[in-house]
């Protein structure tokens, strides 16, 4: 129900003096230039290849698309979505070109954008991109090695803690001359840096000369990306417009994507208001969280003559995890046994009966509705990455992977009630001990109803549990300093997870304002298995390491789960088309889509 949070950039003295050519420093050192990059290797487009397979590459340019974001947010006051202060703009990522562009029908690869080609090291700790030429900022003036290297110091040093926590490992930046850029990286850790460096928003240096980078602003910044900012009101919506004189239109990375002339994000505080705006026709596309509005609220004649169109879309992408995290930073939450109470507390099967209409699944993993999400006991391949640390850990983390409790489905399932009143009395709160008070954070009214009987089993077992209902902004000032005891979040990670996986779960970030750790997750067992997914030098090393770590979260009871469903459901207003075949790993609206006039005429006369 809620979205992804939520997501994840020079030798020049030798080369001024003429001690050293340009390009003398990456010659013999390299492997050969590539036109794309992926974390194992594999590259599904040929270097001759005109575009992705899920795009029209003649798809008609034209008409807007008004909708309502994915990023579960309801507000914003500032157009930087590169720190940490204010509430950033949704869409502002179409503001900026990286130098390679991401495939969405392949798990991690990258294909050149402002850079054609990418030469990795053969030991793989420095790499080399070569800028087009033709690469401009929407002012006109040219993108430059400079530019790469001001955006990752820049990022490095001023942008968000998890920028700062993601490129820790690059060490620097080095312009070998105005189209030639080189990335040199340190320790172990390097897999997955050259994709992260690869995909870092190229930032124009005189731009943020003369505009503070790390300051929450409205000021319309400058990009290279396919639209630009056209109009907007702080907090209501904003408008960007398709950039006529891009000049990546024609790029096989982007043949056939960007067809709108206007993207629109429209801004609701509340969901109902959000639905009715969409049924009224205020907008165009909306993706649909809430079950009962997906079960009852589209039974209207604009659904029934098909004009308004209501789908359900496979969605092949790791679901993530949603649920109640818990702030271990505090300490009534310290005792593990605690926080299994609070999980066998949570009916999911009386929720899903009697509110979600029987949509939903219970998540079980952090790598839910994915191969890395652990099943069974561990694997042999498991067992070499768990039994070093076997003293550290629960006997639990060698059978059978922790799930959550199945009720009765009432409401109230006694066995599990008893179960969590006894853990809680073992750990000295209850009748007879310290009184236990939990505050469940939330800013979405729509909750309100999967909270509150989830609020009454807590009080069952002996919890003084309480709601507290803030505003978005609020909301996400707290979140960010981890001031809350129980708060509702869904995260999801990348096809490939890696570096980035420490801002959710590594030590480090556990102390870092604004990462992912919500639950303050610091285990050296932790950090030492996401090491080795972010070492591995296969996929199927990966998969072992991402299961052997996820039987270690989950039996450490840190949040309680909520739910998935293994699809996307939709409501748009049908006066779009789209190519015969869809990205395997994203619902492609935006990229792929276009506006189809004959049909918007039909909608008309309707």
């Amino acid at each position: 129900m809620l979205t992804r949070f939520a997501t994840l950039a020079f030798v020049a003295v030798a080369l001024a003096s003429g001690v050293i050519a340009p390009g003398a420093l990456i010659s013999k050192a390299t492997a050969e230039p590539r036109h794309g990059l992926s974390a194992f290797g594999d590259l599904k487009y040929p270097a001759d290849f005109k575009h992705f397979e899920y795009v029209n590459p003649d798809a008609p340019k034209g008409g807007r698309l008004a909708m309502i974001g994915t990023a579960g947010r309801t507000t914003f006051d500032s157009f930087n979505n590169f720190i940490l202060k204010g509430d950033s703009a949704q869409g502002l990522e179409y503001l900026f070109d990286s130098l390679m562009a991401r495939a969405v029908d392949e798990p991690d690869a990258v294909y050149g954008l402002i850079a054609e080609s990418a030469d990795l090291a053969p030991d793989k700790m420095s790499v080399v991109f070569q800028l087009r030429p033709e690469a401009k900022f929407a002012d006109g003036t040219p993108v430059t090695a400079e530019d790469a290297v001001f955006s990752f110091e820049t990022l490095k040093s001023k942008g968000h803690p998890n920028y700062r926590l993601t490129l820790r490992d690059v060490d620097k930046a080095e312009a070998v001359d105005p189209h030639t850029v080189r990335y040199t990286f340190k320790g172990n850790l390097v897999r997955d840096l050259p994709l992260v460096v690869a995909e870092l928003p190229v930032l124009s240096k005189a731009f943020y000369t003369k505009h503070p980078f790390d300051q929450s602003s409205l000021e319309k910044p400058l990009g290279s990306g396919p639209y630009a900012i056209a109009d907007y009101k702080p907090g209501t919506y904003v408008t960007y417009k398709r950039r006529p004189d891009y000049w990546a239109k024609d790029l096989p990375v982007n043949r056939g994507r960007f067809n709108f002339d206007e993207l629109r994000y429209e801004y609701y505080r509340d969901r109902t208001l959000e639905l009715e705006g969409l049924k009224a026709g205020n907008f165009d596309y909306r993706e649909e969280f809430t079950s009962i509005d997906w079960a009852t609220a589209y039974n209207i004649p604009s659904v029934k003559e098909g004009r308004l169109v209501r789908e359900t879309i496979p969605d092949g992408r790791p679901s993530g995890a949603q649920g109640f995290f818990i702030n271990m930073r505090r300490d009534k939450f310290q005792d593990p046994r605690v926080r299994k109470a609070l999980d066998l507390a949570f009916d999911f099967e009386w929720s899903n009966k009697n509110l979600f209409f029987e949509l939903y699944t219970r998540t079980q993993s952090y790598f839910e509705n994915s191969e890395m999400k652990a099943v069974g006991p561990p694997s042999a391949e498991e067992l070499v990455l768990l039994e070093p640390y076997r003293n550290q850990l629960p006997p639990e983390v060698f059978g059978e992977p922790y799930t959550p409790p199945v009720t009765d489905g009432s409401g109230r399932d006694r066995d599990n009630l008893k179960k969590a009143h006894d853990l809680l009395a073992a750990a000295g709160y209850g009748a007879g001990g310290k009184p236990l008070d939990i505050e469940i954070l939330s800013f979405e009214s729509g909750f309100e109803r999967i909270i509150l009987p989830y609020i009454a089993n807590l009080k069952r077992v002996g919890i003084n549990a309480s709601l507290r209902m803030i505003d978005p902004a609020q909301y996400e000032r707290r979140i960010k300093s981890f001031d809350f005891d129980m708060a509702i979040q869904r995260y999801s990670l990348r096809l490939t997870p890696g570096v980035e996986v420490k801002s959710y779960w590594g030590s480090d970030a556990a102390k870092m304002d604004g990462s992912f750790n919500l639950s303050g997750i610091s285990d050296p067992v932790v950090d030492a298995l996401m090491t080795k997914m972010i070492e591995a030098k296969t996929r199927a090393d990966l998969t072992i390491a991402a299961r052997a770590l996820d039987r270690v979260l989950r039996a450490g009871n840190y949040w309680v789960p909520q739910w998935y469903k293994p699809v996307q459901t939709v409501a748009y207003w049908n006066k779009y088309s789209r190519p015969a075949v869809m990205p395997k790993y994203d619902e492609g609206v935006i990229d792929t889509w276009w506006f189809d006039p004959d049909k918007a005429a039909k909608l008309k006369q309707n």
